[in-house]
């Protein structure tokens, strides 16, 4: 556990930021004081409500298209446990633990905002395990995200009532046994609880945020490979001059230009080329950067912005207002939003790795690039880059096939009372995957760019750009004679995802 000062979060006022900082360790944390009084008057209402005579969706009556039956006062907590280990059915392997981490955060801070009617004690327990960092094991797949994430947060929810596994320090632990050693008594549901905690739309928004932070580290690394392959490419920085972008009126193509002319500022390589050059113009990979990466860049604020609403609102059913002395069923569990948001996304990872793989292309075509085949001082006794080109091919082919939208997919559950589906969790879902794809991707082109860069010498790059060759040859020395790439590559993977070149073209919604 970190022995960081406790970290006040307050619900409704979460911040992309922050919950990018809070997933990736454990932290001490706590909710301000303020939210409680909230909490607990919406808690005293489900409970009148479940006392009385009249029923009320999801506290005194079945779920889903057994709405219609009224459940006895007396099995109203036998009725909240049942359902939550009815929906433990999921299926797949278990999601990663910063996601859980951060699906577990996403949780207290929503039924924290005091219209989930659950007790102050349900809250407490989620806050206790993130404290010790005793992380639930959720499987990864079985939910359509139409009523919330049932399947998976069920499996959340099982270990507050002692149902379960958990994962402590990357040791497996019965949820029962796991709970007794932080001190902690499995919960009793009250009425209404269990389906506050399986309702939501808090393990695929969790999944979209990890997709969000590392798009936009893709994002940001893609854009000094594309630099650097201007450069190692000899091409042009006309593309991306300020007069040529600002007529288009596309302010993120305007924000790519301004980056890609910024690293480009002064290098040696672009000034021997600046007169004379018999080439007029250089292939699209290499000028339409802005074109392409800048409508990416502005798919990914659209996305950061929804997510973090999503992050700060209410998802569960029915919702409890307590000034009103009203329970209002609806349908807020629904993910469309959030899927939205993950094929936006996906769609970024896509053409990023595209764009990419293009210029890695164009690099090791000696006819393109005007430097040695397959960027290798020895073609022919060695291969150089034909294989990495060929790898990077192989993972964008995969990405855009995962591109494709989940979110015009529907299927209809539950006896088809919940007759239409956003399939929110795995268009968020598959971002993992495709991240890493198009990390690799742009690993590869920073290798190459970067064996083309210094194959130009004695010219040099900008100073900006010899930096970040200065970081590639952290992770992977110059290719004289063929080796075995695939260390570099991934641990050069590895590096962008955790942010190694980022800049500020990051989103703006925080």
């Amino acid at each position: 556990m970190s022995q960081d000062a406790t970290i006040t979060l307050t619900p409704g006022a979460l911040t992309l930021d922050q919950l990018h900082h809070l997933m990736a360790r454990p932290h001490r944390l706590e909710l301000a004081p303020a939210c409680w009084p909230k909490v607990e008057a919406a808690a005293r209402l489900v409970a009148r409500v479940a006392a009385g005579d009249s029923p009320v969706y999801g506290v005194n009556t079945g779920f889903g298209k057994l709405a219609s039956v009224r459940i006895p006062a007396g099995q109203i907590e036998e009725l909240q446990r049942r359902l939550v280990v009815s929906h433990m059915c999921g299926c797949g392997q278990p999601l990663p633990d910063p996601v859980v981490r951060l699906t577990l955060i996403l949780k207290a801070a929503s039924l924290a905002l005091g219209h989930s009617g659950v007790q102050r004690a349900t809250i407490d327990l989620l806050l206790a395990l993130l404290n010790h960092d005793v992380l639930p094991i959720i499987p990864a797949k079985g939910s359509v995200g139409a009523s919330g994430d049932l399947a998976p947060l069920a499996h959340l929810a099982g270990c507050l009532i002692g149902v379960g596994d958990v994962r402590v320090r990357g040791t497996v632990r019965a949820a029962a046994d796991a709970l007794r050693d932080i001190g902690q008594e499995p919960l009793a549901l009250a009425a209404k609880e269990g389906l506050a905690l399986i309702n939501g739309t808090q393990v695929s928004t969790a999944l979209a945020l990890a997709g969000l932070f590392a798009t936009r580290a893709v994002l940001d690394a893609a854009l000094v490979a594309g630099a650097m392959s201007v450069d190692a490419a000899r091409g042009s920085d006309t593309p991306f001059d300020p007069r040529l972008v600002a007529v288009r009126n596309q302010p993120s193509q305007m924000r790519v230009a301004e980056r890609l002319t910024a690293l480009l500022a002064t290098s040696e390589i672009r000034a021997s080329h600046r007169d004379g050059d018999e080439r007029v113009q250089d292939p699209y990979s290499l000028r339409c950067q802005p074109q392409v990466m800048g409508p990416c860049l502005e798919l990914l604020d659209a996305a950061a912005a929804t997510l973090a609403r999503e992050a700060n609102g209410v998802s569960d059913n029915p919702l409890v207002f307590a000034d009103d002395q009203a329970l209002l069923s609806g349908g807020s569990f629904h993910g469309q939003a959030v899927a939205f948001a993950a094929d936006q996304m996906a769609l970024v990872l896509a053409e990023t790795g595209s764009l990419s793989e293009r210029r890695i292309a164009l690099l090791t075509d000696a006819h393109l690039s005007g430097l040695p085949p397959f960027l290798t001082p020895q073609p022919g006794l060695n291969s150089g880059f034909m294989l990495p080109h060929i790898a990077a091919a192989a993972l964008a082919s995969e990405n855009q096939h995962l591109a494709h939208p989940a979110s015009v997919d529907s299927r209809p559950t539950s006896a088809n009372q919940e007759d239409h589906a956003s399939m929110a969790t795995y268009a968020a879902r598959r971002l993992l995957e495709m991240t890493e794809n198009a990390a690799t991707i742009v690993a590869i082109e920073l290798l190459a760019a970067a064996q083309g860069i210094e194959l130009r010498k004695p010219l040099e790059t900008s100073p900006a750009l010899q930096g970040f060759v200065r970081k590639v040859r952290e992770h992977g020395a110059f290719l004289i004679e063929d080796r075995p790439l695939h260390r570099d590559v991934g641990a050069l993977a590895a590096a962008v995802l955790q942010g190694a070149f980022a800049d500020k073209m990051s989103p703006t919604a925080t």
